[in-house]
């Protein structure tokens, strides 16, 4: 087989698994009932996502781990998270964040 059709085969083939789980859930509908355990594991899938693309850009810089406070990512996070956890409020979160991470980047330019 040749190069370029092996590209094709696997963009059709990536195509067509993508295609055919999301519509699994159209065609099978209700016929199909999962058990309680991997309904409630299916709910943290979204949070366990968001941690996945986001842990890397705040722990990792340069290519090397971070475990410092004076990383304005890991500390702007670690605000974020705890104003968060006490108000329950994503704007009050985001805008901690920003100010705890803008802070610390001026403090250090300086």
């Amino acid at each position: 087989m040749s190069p370029d059709a092996r590209i094709w085969v696997a963009i059709l083939g990536v195509g067509a698994t993508g295609i055919l789980t999301r519509c699994s859930f159209l065609l099978f509908g209700e016929r199909i009932v999962l058990p309680p355990a991997i309904e409630r594991a299916l709910r943290l899938a979204p949070a366990a996502a968001l941690a996945a693309a986001v842990a890397p850009s705040i722990l990792v810089i340069d290519s090397g781990a971070v475990e410092s406070i004076e990383n304005p990512r890991l500390a702007a996070a670690i605000v974020a998270a705890l104003v968060m956890w006490g108000s329950r409020q994503m704007l009050w979160s985001m805008a901690a964040g920003v100010a705890v991470f803008t802070a610390i980047r001026l403090l250090l330019a300086a």
